[in-house]
Protein backbone atom coordinates (compact mmCIF):
# COMPACT_ATOMS: atom_id res chain seq x y z
CA UNK A 1 0.00 0.00 0.00
CA UNK A 2 1.49 3.11 -0.72
CA UNK A 3 1.46 5.76 1.88
CA UNK A 4 -0.81 8.11 0.04
CA UNK A 5 -3.15 5.87 0.94
CA UNK A 6 -2.87 5.07 4.17
CA UNK A 7 -5.74 6.14 6.34
CA UNK A 8 -6.92 9.45 6.31
CA UNK A 9 -3.81 11.94 7.19
CA UNK A 10 -0.47 11.91 5.45
CA UNK A 11 2.09 11.23 7.71
CA UNK A 12 4.80 12.88 6.00
CA UNK A 13 2.70 16.39 7.55
CA UNK A 14 2.80 14.57 11.14
CA UNK A 15 6.26 13.43 11.94
CA UNK A 16 6.48 11.88 15.56
CA UNK A 17 9.34 12.38 17.73
CA UNK A 18 9.13 11.24 30.91
CA UNK A 19 8.22 7.42 42.01
CA UNK A 20 10.24 8.63 44.38
CA UNK A 21 9.62 6.23 46.67
CA UNK A 22 9.42 7.59 50.25
CA UNK A 23 9.05 5.72 53.71
CA UNK A 24 8.19 8.21 56.08
CA UNK A 25 5.97 6.28 58.33
CA UNK A 26 5.52 2.82 60.08
CA UNK A 27 2.93 0.48 59.25
CA UNK A 28 -0.03 1.14 60.66
CA UNK A 29 -2.16 -2.29 62.76
CA UNK A 30 -5.87 -2.57 62.19
CA UNK A 31 -8.41 -3.01 59.45
CA UNK A 32 -6.05 -0.79 57.09
CA UNK A 33 -3.08 -2.61 57.89
CA UNK A 34 -3.03 -5.19 55.02
CA UNK A 35 -3.47 -2.70 51.99
CA UNK A 36 -1.01 -0.57 53.45
CA UNK A 37 1.40 -3.20 54.33
CA UNK A 38 1.02 -4.11 50.21
CA UNK A 39 1.83 -0.53 49.47
CA UNK A 40 5.06 -0.48 51.71
CA UNK A 41 6.35 -3.57 50.81
CA UNK A 42 5.68 -2.46 46.83
CA UNK A 43 7.25 0.66 47.52
CA UNK A 44 10.45 -0.49 49.20
CA UNK A 45 10.91 -3.44 46.74
CA UNK A 46 10.88 -0.17 44.36
CA UNK A 47 14.03 1.71 46.61
CA UNK A 48 16.07 -1.18 47.68
CA UNK A 49 15.65 -2.61 43.63
CA UNK A 50 16.83 1.00 42.25
CA UNK A 51 19.75 1.21 45.17
CA UNK A 52 20.84 -2.58 44.41
CA UNK A 53 20.87 -1.72 40.77
CA UNK A 54 22.48 1.59 41.18
CA UNK A 55 25.64 0.04 43.69
CA UNK A 56 24.30 0.69 46.89
CA UNK A 57 24.37 -2.58 47.56
CA UNK A 58 27.36 -3.99 45.52
CA UNK A 59 26.87 -7.94 43.45
CA UNK A 60 27.76 -10.11 46.65
CA UNK A 61 27.29 -8.01 49.95
CA UNK A 62 25.61 -8.69 53.00
CA UNK A 63 22.19 -6.60 53.24
CA UNK A 64 22.08 -5.36 56.78
CA UNK A 65 20.12 -7.17 59.80
CA UNK A 66 16.18 -6.54 59.52
CA UNK A 67 16.18 -4.38 62.54
CA UNK A 68 18.74 -1.97 60.85
CA UNK A 69 16.61 -2.49 57.55
CA UNK A 70 13.01 -1.72 59.34
CA UNK A 71 14.87 1.09 61.08
CA UNK A 72 16.06 2.79 58.08
CA UNK A 73 13.27 2.57 55.72
CA UNK A 74 10.50 3.08 58.95
CA UNK A 75 8.03 -0.18 58.19
CA UNK A 76 7.31 -3.19 59.55
CA UNK A 77 9.39 -6.44 59.44
CA UNK A 78 6.50 -8.02 57.16
CA UNK A 79 6.68 -5.05 54.09
CA UNK A 80 10.35 -5.98 54.45
CA UNK A 81 9.96 -9.67 54.09
CA UNK A 82 7.44 -8.99 51.39
CA UNK A 83 9.84 -6.37 49.88
CA UNK A 84 12.47 -9.33 49.88
CA UNK A 85 10.56 -11.85 48.38
CA UNK A 86 9.80 -10.10 45.51
CA UNK A 87 13.58 -9.26 44.70
CA UNK A 88 14.10 -12.57 45.28
CA UNK A 89 11.65 -13.38 42.63
CA UNK A 90 13.82 -11.22 40.21
CA UNK A 91 17.35 -13.44 41.11
CA UNK A 92 18.45 -9.86 42.87
CA UNK A 93 18.91 -11.64 46.19
CA UNK A 94 19.58 -14.71 48.00
CA UNK A 95 18.43 -15.10 51.66
CA UNK A 96 20.40 -17.67 53.77
CA UNK A 97 19.53 -18.66 57.41
CA UNK A 98 22.12 -17.93 59.65
CA UNK A 99 23.83 -16.09 56.76
CA UNK A 100 21.46 -13.55 56.30
CA UNK A 101 19.96 -11.61 52.78
CA UNK A 102 23.18 -11.53 49.82
CA UNK A 103 23.16 -9.27 46.81
CA UNK A 104 23.38 -12.38 43.78
CA UNK A 105 25.72 -11.81 41.45
CA UNK A 106 24.53 -9.23 37.87
CA UNK A 107 24.47 -12.29 35.61
CA UNK A 108 21.83 -14.08 38.38
CA UNK A 109 19.80 -10.98 37.69
CA UNK A 110 16.50 -11.39 35.53
CA UNK A 111 17.34 -8.39 33.19
CA UNK A 112 14.05 -8.74 31.24
CA UNK A 113 11.84 -8.04 34.05
CA UNK A 114 9.85 -4.81 33.07
CA UNK A 115 10.63 -3.32 37.17
CA UNK A 116 14.08 -4.27 36.84
CA UNK A 117 14.72 -2.42 33.28
CA UNK A 118 13.13 0.42 34.86
CA UNK A 119 15.13 0.31 37.86
CA UNK A 120 18.53 0.53 36.05
CA UNK A 121 16.91 3.73 33.95
CA UNK A 122 15.75 5.16 36.95
CA UNK A 123 19.14 4.79 38.55
CA UNK A 124 22.22 6.22 36.62
CA UNK A 125 22.15 4.24 33.65
CA UNK A 126 26.14 3.20 32.64
CA UNK A 127 27.33 3.45 29.16
CA UNK A 128 27.65 -0.27 29.50
CA UNK A 129 23.79 -0.85 30.29
CA UNK A 130 22.58 1.70 27.25
CA UNK A 131 25.21 -0.52 24.93
CA UNK A 132 23.52 -3.47 25.46
CA UNK A 133 20.40 -2.68 25.55
CA UNK A 134 20.90 -1.20 22.18
CA UNK A 135 22.65 -4.60 20.93
CA UNK A 136 18.83 -6.01 21.81
CA UNK A 137 17.35 -3.60 19.89
CA UNK A 138 19.17 -4.36 16.87
CA UNK A 139 18.78 -7.67 17.05
CA UNK A 140 15.28 -7.50 16.80
CA UNK A 141 13.85 -4.01 15.42
CA UNK A 142 15.25 -3.74 12.37
CA UNK A 143 14.05 -7.34 11.38
CA UNK A 144 10.67 -6.13 12.95
CA UNK A 145 10.59 -3.10 10.39
CA UNK A 146 11.02 -5.92 7.74
CA UNK A 147 8.20 -7.81 8.65
CA UNK A 148 6.03 -5.35 9.24
CA UNK A 149 6.91 -3.86 5.59
CA UNK A 150 5.65 -7.43 4.50
CA UNK A 151 2.63 -7.77 6.22
CA UNK A 152 1.36 -4.24 5.78
CA UNK A 153 -1.81 -4.70 8.36
CA UNK A 154 -3.80 -1.75 7.77
CA UNK A 155 -4.79 -1.40 11.66
CA UNK A 156 -1.33 -1.53 12.65
CA UNK A 157 -0.38 0.94 10.37
CA UNK A 158 -2.49 2.72 11.17
CA UNK A 159 -1.62 3.10 14.68
CA UNK A 160 2.15 3.85 13.08
CA UNK A 161 1.06 6.73 11.32
CA UNK A 162 -1.10 7.80 13.99
CA UNK A 163 1.91 7.56 16.34
CA UNK A 164 4.28 9.13 13.99
CA UNK A 165 1.59 12.07 13.77
CA UNK A 166 1.68 13.01 17.13
CA UNK A 167 5.63 12.88 16.91
CA UNK A 168 5.67 16.05 14.86
CA UNK A 169 3.08 17.49 16.39
CA UNK A 170 5.32 17.50 19.81
CA UNK A 171 8.67 17.71 18.38
CA UNK A 172 9.08 20.59 19.88
CA UNK A 173 7.97 19.30 23.46
CA UNK A 174 4.31 20.83 23.65
CA UNK A 175 3.30 16.96 23.97
CA UNK A 176 4.10 13.46 25.12
CA UNK A 177 6.81 13.18 23.06
CA UNK A 178 7.96 10.16 24.41
CA UNK A 179 4.30 8.40 24.39
CA UNK A 180 4.11 9.19 20.86
CA UNK A 181 7.95 7.42 19.86
CA UNK A 182 6.95 4.82 22.56
CA UNK A 183 4.09 3.51 20.20
CA UNK A 184 5.54 4.36 17.28
CA UNK A 185 8.19 1.30 17.80
CA UNK A 186 5.54 -0.90 19.61
CA UNK A 187 3.37 -0.58 16.51
CA UNK A 188 6.03 -1.47 14.65
CA UNK A 189 6.70 -4.57 16.94
CA UNK A 190 2.91 -5.18 16.56
CA UNK A 191 2.78 -4.58 12.82
CA UNK A 192 4.37 -7.94 12.20
CA UNK A 193 1.68 -10.45 12.88
CA UNK A 194 4.27 -12.27 14.94
CA UNK A 195 2.48 -12.82 18.63
CA UNK A 196 6.15 -13.52 19.92
CA UNK A 197 7.50 -10.22 18.78
CA UNK A 198 4.39 -8.06 20.36
CA UNK A 199 4.63 -9.87 23.94
CA UNK A 200 8.45 -8.84 23.71
CA UNK A 201 7.13 -5.24 22.74
CA UNK A 202 5.17 -5.38 26.09
CA UNK A 203 8.48 -6.70 27.81
CA UNK A 204 10.94 -4.15 26.73
CA UNK A 205 8.52 -1.24 27.03
CA UNK A 206 10.11 0.02 29.91
CA UNK A 207 13.54 -0.02 28.16
CA UNK A 208 12.05 1.45 24.88
CA UNK A 209 11.07 4.00 26.96
CA UNK A 210 13.88 4.57 29.56
CA UNK A 211 16.11 5.31 25.87
CA UNK A 212 13.87 7.64 24.94
CA UNK A 213 13.84 9.66 27.79
CA UNK A 214 17.76 9.87 27.62
CA UNK A 215 17.72 10.26 24.04
CA UNK A 216 15.92 13.71 24.83
CA UNK A 217 15.65 14.46 27.71
CA UNK A 218 18.42 16.98 26.85
CA UNK A 219 17.45 19.05 24.51
CA UNK A 220 13.40 18.62 25.20
CA UNK A 221 12.57 18.11 21.83
CA UNK A 222 13.41 15.01 18.95
CA UNK A 223 16.49 16.63 16.07
CA UNK A 224 14.99 16.99 13.22
CA UNK A 225 17.39 14.56 11.35
CA UNK A 226 15.90 11.20 13.74
CA UNK A 227 12.02 12.76 12.75
CA UNK A 228 13.49 12.36 9.39
CA UNK A 229 14.38 9.01 9.53
CA UNK A 230 11.56 8.05 11.50
CA UNK A 231 9.53 9.46 8.14
CA UNK A 232 12.16 7.15 5.98
CA UNK A 233 11.19 4.13 8.34
CA UNK A 234 7.46 4.46 8.04
CA UNK A 235 7.62 5.46 4.00
CA UNK A 236 9.37 2.10 3.70
CA UNK A 237 6.93 0.12 5.90
CA UNK A 238 3.70 1.16 3.79
CA UNK A 239 5.39 0.89 0.73
CA UNK A 240 6.12 -2.64 1.44
CA UNK A 241 9.81 -1.78 0.95
CA UNK A 242 11.11 -4.85 3.54
CA UNK A 243 14.83 -4.48 3.29
CA UNK A 244 14.83 -0.54 3.13
CA UNK A 245 12.90 -0.66 6.36
CA UNK A 246 15.30 -2.84 7.87
CA UNK A 247 18.05 -0.89 6.93
CA UNK A 248 16.81 2.47 8.10
CA UNK A 249 15.75 1.39 11.04
CA UNK A 250 19.10 -0.07 11.63
CA UNK A 251 20.27 3.57 11.08
CA UNK A 252 18.11 5.03 13.51
CA UNK A 253 19.01 2.55 16.07
CA UNK A 254 22.84 3.51 15.83
CA UNK A 255 21.94 7.16 15.41
CA UNK A 256 19.83 6.88 18.80
CA UNK A 257 22.50 5.22 21.17
CA UNK A 258 25.30 8.01 19.97
CA UNK A 259 21.96 10.11 21.11
CA UNK A 260 22.01 8.71 24.76
CA UNK A 261 25.73 8.42 25.13
CA UNK A 262 26.76 12.07 24.51
CA UNK A 263 23.70 12.85 26.73
CA UNK A 264 25.47 10.29 29.57
CA UNK A 265 28.65 11.81 29.25
CA UNK A 266 27.45 15.49 28.91
CA UNK A 267 25.91 15.16 32.10
CA UNK A 268 28.97 13.04 34.02
CA UNK A 269 31.22 16.42 32.42
CA UNK A 270 28.65 18.55 34.37
CA UNK A 271 28.29 16.67 37.76
CA UNK A 272 32.16 16.77 38.10
CA UNK A 273 31.83 20.47 37.11
CA UNK A 274 29.69 20.73 39.88
CA UNK A 275 31.64 18.57 42.65
CA UNK A 276 35.07 20.64 41.49
CA UNK A 277 32.93 23.90 42.58
CA UNK A 278 31.18 22.46 45.53
CA UNK A 279 33.32 23.25 48.85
Amino acid sequence: MPLSKVPKRDPTRHLASSARSTFDRPARHGAESAPLERSLHSQLAGRLGREIVGGLYPPGSLLPNAVEMCARYSVSRTALREAYSVLAAKALILARPKVGTRVRPKSDWNMLDPEMLSWHLQSVPTENFVADLFVLRQMVEPAAAALAAAERSSGTLERITEAYGRMERFKNGSGDLIKADLDFHLGILEATGNHFLTALGGLIQASLEGAFKLSWEGAGRIQDDRLHQHQEILRAICDGSAELARERMAGLLRASINDVLEFLRQREVAREAIAIVRP
